[in-house]
């Protein structure tokens, strides 16, 4: 076996103990992994592979390639929580082995090895990799569009080494059929999330090719001030030149781009803007984008400052290396070596995520995961350059990040039985998991000590498998124990072969998802804003029928309601016509929530009429 092929499989073993293990295990957690895995089995129940429907309502936050992916999943293994998590922990290992290929290309065997390894083993993309939602898909597609174009541009060879994109190129951009095949990989990432499957890898390229494809010569100008001023800014002024600009444009074949990326994705978007009378691409692309950009939505916003702290955290462990991975970066662009347009290349992949997203309003953490393999490459040349005794960083660099690393673990030893005593009783003992951290710091701090820095590398990888792991399949699992709403789904099934459910006041989706049903909705007149229609809705899109709650459990026995304590203590209480039949803690809530029926008076003299607005 080939270094190549034992790379790859040690990539894939790791992969599957970081991703896979009790995948399965917790539940799905609140609020998108039960609304992508109940739109799912929603579209497979109705035979629909074009319109997205949850809950019985247009859903309009995601495009279809997630439902689709989980659609498959679910025929093979059974509509549950590992079928639906299935594809993201797959992409995301098929992701590092495209990193992989990344490093080795532009680097080397070992950058790319410990680039896959770094990427597996962060936080972030572990919660890409191993959540029911379409970040994972995202990010495999963007980066496979570009790694085929990383492998099908051509690389010199200079002085009997390739160059690795270093020197001018013959062929800045990939022939026709590689270029089809890159673009074709974008268009699969805007059906997994939107326009910014194409527009932000071909910034990155773009972004690249601007600043790689710039003539060596230099302004030349007198010695006044203005040219002086002239020479500072002109930097970084020549890559947006506008004859530079246009030229790099018409090279990335947009013409290609545009016919290869509507081939992919097009169809579906005008099979669904026509199921819908166009309400689901309005709703996506001006309320779930342009909205999103012009707007903080849902209370997510932030400074410029955001990603930057979401990228320190979310990359942990391995942020612990931002300072000395930022200094070789620094060294090396200063340099001429063959290494230097694979970090031009990777610096432009982070700048535009972590760029345009600043700019939006709309800010949230997984926002810039696509970027992540990027960050793991540039971590990844600094550590092979500390092991082999090739870096340019002082020695007091590597270890201030191990020192950070005993830092994060004290942390996590003194708050997690802080917080575990309000919000998950009995659970103070996941506190241990800080104890993992500090003794990968203690070792690699000793390894260091005694001039072996290579072996101090592989002991952090090793405590961020063990760390990774830890937390995602026991930390998780015993986190999920605490969620009790099946407790009330036992009750409801108990009592009724086939009940009928509504929400009062609160609602859940994984509540739609564990009932097995769209849930009805409630109010108690007189509800400002609130009124009960009593004629069914002909499309989706349309709101939900509203129903009164003592006539909604008064027309049958199998007919049920949810609500919390604290909502019905707001409303002034729910009167004698209505009981409470079982309770149960609100996960990660200081409430109870409260299972509910009709009172035996109350049914007996009540209209057994079905509701006029039944569920279609």
């Amino acid at each position: 076996m080939n270094s190549t092929a034992r790379h790859i499989l040690l990539i894939v073993i790791l992969g599957t103990l970081v991703l896979f293990s009790n995948l399965g295990g917790p539940r799905l957690w609140d609020r998108d992994e039960p609304r992508n895995a109940g739109c799912t089995r929603e579209m497979l129940e109705r035979g629909d592979w074009v319109t997205p429907v949850f809950d019985g309502e247009l859903r309009t936050h995601k495009p279809v390639l997630l439902y689709w992916f989980m659609m498959t999943a679910y025929a093979v293994f059974g509509v549950n929580e590992f079928a639906a998590r299935f594809w993201s922990a797959a992409s995301a290992v098929g992701t590092a082995l495209l990193t992989y290929g990344i490093g080795r290309r532009l680097w080397s065997p070992a950058v790319g090895l410990w680039a896959a390894v770094i990427l597996m083993t962060t936080l972030m993309f572990d919660v890409a990799g191993r959540a029911a939602t379409p970040d994972a898909l995202l990010i495999f597609w963007s980066t496979a569009a570009i790694a085929v174009y990383v492998w099908s541009v051509d690389v010199p060879v200079v002085g009997g080494r390739a160059s690795r994109l270093a020197a001018v190129p013959p062929q800045w951009f990939p022939a026709w059929p590689a270029a089809a095949c890159m673009y074709g990989c974008m268009g699969m990432a805007v059906l997994a999330k939107g326009p910014i499957g194409v527009v932000l890898p071909t910034a990155v390229l773009g972004m690249y090719l601007l600043i790689q494809r710039l003539p060596a010569q230099r302004p030349t100008g007198s010695g006044t001030e203005p040219a002086r001023f002239l020479a500072r800014v002109w930097p970084l002024l020549r890559p947006f030149a506008p004859g530079h600009f246009l030229r790099t444009l018409w090279s990335m074949r947009p013409l290609t781009a545009l016919v290869v990326v509507s081939a992919v994705a097009l169809p579906w978007y005008v099979a669904v803007a026509w199921r819908t009378d166009g309400h689901w691409v309005r709703g996506f692309l001006l309320d779930h984008n342009l909205g999103r950009a012009a707007q903080a939505m849902e209370g997510h916003s932030g400074s410029v400052l955001f990603y930057p702290l979401a990228l320190l955290v979310g990359f942990f462990p391995w942020s612990v290396f931002a300072v000395p991975t930022a200094l070789e970066v620094f060294h090396r662009l200063r340099s001429s070596g063959t290494d230097r347009a694979g970090h031009v290349l990777a610096l432009c992949w982070l700048g535009v995520y972590m760029g345009l997203f600043s700019i939006a309003q709309t800010k949230l953490p997984s926002y810039i995961t696509p970027s992540y393999p990027a960050v793991a490459l540039l971590v990844a040349s600094f550590l092979v350059a500390w092991s082999s005794g090739t870096s340019r960083v002082a020695a007091i660099w590597p270890r201030a990040a191990f020192a950070c690393l005993a830092v994060v673990g004290t942390l996590i030893v003194v708050a997690i039985p802080i917080a575990a005593a309000r919000y998950l009783p009995g659970e103070q003992w996941l506190a241990g998991l800080g104890l993992i951290p500090l003794v990968t710091a203690a070792v690699g701090m000793w390894l260091i000590r005694h001039a072996a820095p290579a072996q101090a590398a592989r002991v952090f990888a090793a405590g961020a498998v063990a760390l990774t792991t830890s937390m995602f399949a026991v930390g998780a699992a015993r986190v999920d124990t605490h969620q009790t709403f099946d407790s009330l789904v036992r009750i409801l099934h108990q009592r009724s072969p086939r009940p009928q459910v509504g929400t009062l006041g609160i609602a859940e989706p994984s509540w739609v998802f564990y009932i097995g049903h769209p849930l009805d909705r409630l109010t108690i007149p007189p509800c400002p804003g609130d009124e009960t229609v009593q004629s069914p809705r002909t499309h989706d899109w349309e709101p939900k029928t509203v129903w009164n709650l003592r006539d909604y459990l008064a027309q049958s026995p199998d007919h049920y309601a949810i609500t919390s304590r604290q909502y019905m203590e707001s409303i002034g209480g729910l009167g004698p016509d209505v009981a409470v039949i079982a309770q149960t803690d609100y996960f990660l809530q200081d409430d109870t929530l409260l299972l509910l029926a009709a009172s035996d008076a109350k049914r007996q003299t009540a209209d057994k009429r079905p509701p006029t607005a039944a569920r279609r």
